[in-house]
């Protein structure tokens, strides 16, 4: 078998190549580990920059974020007991995030790519790349107990963090950059109507927490919790009661709730591997870089990953030129490091640190206050919520 692109991962980064690619005019085959099912019952953020909306408007898969996705013009900060509004949408000029699923994104994607009749294939073991680093890469996978190579022009690593393709990558031709914190997030969904129309994001003397929402009547909420803490101690009660007092008096009243339909935590990390091209391979998403979810980048830095690719594959097959291939890892380093650099400030800012309390707790309300009351400060954040535009820089 053989095809212009082998595509590794079929999530929400692999899905939307493969949907730019496919719009080139650029054949693709994307091979996933998992089953389609399992995909999709990952439970992953979903705020959306407007670069991300854009790229799903460009791909034809947005009616239904259109229609159900929750625009936000801003995100409230809460600190010292008291709530304050950050306007994103006046200090950016009109700019706003779309509150939409990823586990959403990612049903969109594979239903587009399904209708197409675009070729993905779903419980591909044994993955391996080959050849890379020469004019003739392949892939060979195992499907239903019988070994299959899959030949092509190149291979696009969107298959995450654990993923084979940069583990593939010979030692000495890469370097990693990582900062682990102490601690993670316990994060609960339930069918409850959110406690507030926008995010709270706050900072309190028992740590960090978040109210975060998946539509009108199903919330996602967060509590800071040290890494050695388990989900089986969490009862629900117990989440609740420990979330409430997080709140202000305003919150803990509109605060409703229910039965959890998922409980978890997700440790936090920065993670950045340089560089993301290896002669015809390339890593994407979060193969490339995991960010805290602190700013809900993630998915918004592995769609612009895949923008940035798929134009350099079209500008090659287009013009015979390889110009956007070599350039492809130092442009999405320098928004990758942006974005890392917003998400660790942002990170430090809101989270209490074992070795920070006291001191520490007042001097990020200081640094909330003088936020919150500057209209600079206040439109750095807004500006770096919302996302740099992709030419930011240029």
């Amino acid at each position: 078998m053989r095809t212009q692109v082998a595509i590794i991962g079929a999530g929400p980064s692999g899905l939307l190549l493969g949907a730019l690619l496919n719009q080139a005019g650029i054949d693709n085959i994307i091979l996933e580990r998992q089953s389609g099912d399992y995909v999709l019952g990952r439970i992953r953020a979903g705020v959306l920059e407007q670069v991300t909306v854009d790229l799903l408007d460009e791909v034809g898969v947005s009616q239904r974020l259109h229609k159900e996705g929750l625009v936000h013009g801003g995100i409230e900060l809460l600190f010292a007991g008291k709530r304050h509004r950050i306007d994103m949408n006046s200090l950016t000029g009109g700019k706003n995030v779309v509150v939409y699923g990823q586990t959403e994104v990612t049903r969109d994607l594979m239903a587009d790519r399904a209708t197409k009749g675009l070729t993905t294939i779903y419980d591909a073991h044994d993955v391996q790349v080959h050849d890379f680093d020469s004019a003739n890469p392949s892939v060979t996978y195992t499907t239903e107990g019988q070994a299959q190579t899959l030949q092509c022009d190149f291979i696009a690593g969107c298959d995450g963090f654990h993923g084979v393709c940069r583990a593939s990558v010979p030692e000495g031709s890469i370097t990693e950059y990582e900062k682990v914190y102490p601690f993670g997030w316990l994060g609960i969904l339930a069918d409850v109507p959110p406690v507030s129309h926008e995010l709270i994001y706050a900072n309190t003397d028992r740590g960090f927490a978040l109210c975060s929402m998946r539509s009108a009547t199903r919330s996602r909420y967060y509590v800071q919790v040290p890494l050695t803490d388990k989900v089986e101690d969490w009862s629900d009660e117990r989440f609740w009661a420990d979330l409430k007092n997080h709140l202000d008096p305003e919150a803990q009243a509109n605060l409703v709730t229910g039965p959890s339909i998922e409980k978890s935590i997700a440790p936090l990390r920065s993670f950045v591997a340089e560089p993301m091209r290896f002669g015809r391979m390339f890593l994407a998403g979060d193969a490339a870089h995991i960010v805290p979810p602190t700013g809900a980048k993630g998915l918004n830095l592995a769609a612009t990953d895949v923008k940035y690719l798929s134009h350099a594959l079209t500008e090659y097959y287009a013009e015979k030129s390889n110009a956007g291939i070599d350039h492809y890892s130092q442009r999405c380093l320098r928004r990758i490091w942006r974005a890392e650099r917003f998400s660790w400030w942002f990170t430090s800012l809101m989270h209490q640190f074992p070795d920070t309390a006291g001191f520490g707790q007042k001097v990020q309300e200081a640094e909330l206050d003088y936020l919150v009351h500057s209209a600079s400060a206040s439109r750095s954040l807004a500006e770096n919520y919302v996302g740099l535009p992709l030419n930011f820089g240029e």
